[in-house]
């Protein structure tokens, strides 16, 4: 993410995203009420022309602003959509006060106006850093299938399977050995897609994982020296899961966000399940130990943050000096938080 221009007095900020994770992050800063601006398209029929209905008109580019109504993000077609009240605009192409949907493309700059509050420019800023930061890739293996695992900001983005046309060990076949390179090029052909790569963590429960290590020493020495292995008790989507639970990616990198987040929902869900009382989840059990300066630490998830009573949890917390972190509802551990009411806390004390 970009941050082009701003003007503080105003509360307009104008960004460029330039990932999907800045689309994502966009869809939690915008909130409904909000009064967003960009370039966008629209077809625009000519009425003076005599043409009849059939004709679809013309297709004209133009800056055009909108009051927020509706927020639409969907991972994995990568679009932002906001929906609404045309507030401005060239009144020959377009009715003020009709509704419209401005698409929010990558690397194409949008203006947004809002009063802007203190999560919603530390999610911005978060955005930026993060922005700059390198790729962590998950190669999950077994014998004839691998999955990756892109750690984004949101969560994971899963790619595969890729498979492999290898007979078992005990089958007779000539070009066995032809066979698994082919499967380990189509592997690292996958990897390669991706730019910037810090860490290649290698998991899996068998000996293909080792192999394939093997494999990138001899034929690709730079991706070797960024790999790690790391058993696991399965492949595909299991295994990537397990290792983001065990802290092996919390500690690669402090900026991977969905092992961090992963990390602090499994010590809290461990916590309950001892029964601590030294944990709470819910909303008023939670404002309630906020007010009586008892939260260590707390746990938001992301759609919970745009509320005002939940804004002034997060706000009474920090005053009281105790930490904030949101979670994204995008993955596993999100969704296990989602299930505890959305809001959760640490305490330094029994309440």
């Amino acid at each position: 993410m970009q941050i082009k221009n701003q003007d503080k007095k105003i509360g307009l900020i104008e960004v460029i995203p330039e990932t999907i994770d800045d689309l994502w992050h966009l869809s939690h800063i915008v909130e409904e009420g909000d009064y967003v601006s960009t370039l966008t398209t629209r077809r625009i029929q000519d009425k003076t022309s005599g043409k009849t209905r059939a004709d679809r008109g013309v297709k004209k580019t133009f800056f055009l602003g909108i009051r927020v109504e509706k927020i639409n993000f969907h991972k994995y077609t990568g679009m932002l959509r906001f929906t609404g009240i045309i507030e401005s605009g060239p009144e020959d192409l377009v009715p003020l006060g009709s509704h419209h949907t401005i698409n929010v493309q990558i690397n194409n700059s949008i203006k947004i106006q809002k009063t802007w509050n203190k999560w919603s420019l530390e999610r911005l800023n978060t955005a930026v850093k993060a922005s700059k930061r390198p790729t962590e890739i998950i190669v999950a293996m077994e014998d004839n299938t691998t999955d990756l695992g892109i750690i984004k900001q949101y969560g994971i983005e899963y790619i595969g399977p890729i498979m492999g046309d290898i007979s078992g060990k005990r089958q007779i076949q000539k070009n066995r050995k032809e066979k698994i390179n082919q499967y380990y090029e189509e592997v690292t052909k996958t990897v390669q897609q991706h730019e910037n790569i810090n860490k290649l963590i290698i998991i899996g429960p068998g000996f293909t994982k080792n192999d394939y290590y093997n494999f990138l020493e001899d034929k690709y020495p730079n991706l070797a020296k960024k790999s790690i292995l790391e058993n696991t008790g399965s492949g595909g989507h299991a295994g990537i899961q397990e290792v983001l639970k065990n802290g092996l990616i919390e500690s690669l990198s402090k900026d991977a966000k969905v092992a961090t987040e992963t990390a602090s929902v499994n010590k809290l869900l461990e916590q309950i399940g001892k029964s601590s009382n030294t944990v709470i989840y819910g909303p008023k059990q939670v404002a309630d130990a906020a007010n009586m300066g008892a939260i260590e630490k707390l746990l938001v998830l992301d759609e919970l943050v745009r509320n005002k009573n939940t804004q002034k949890t997060m706000n009474t917390v920090e005053y009281m000096g105790g930490k904030v972190e949101i979670i994204s509802s995008e993955h596993d551990a999100g969704k296990q938080l989602q299930a505890l009411g959305s809001i959760a806390a640490f305490l330094r004390f029994p309440i």
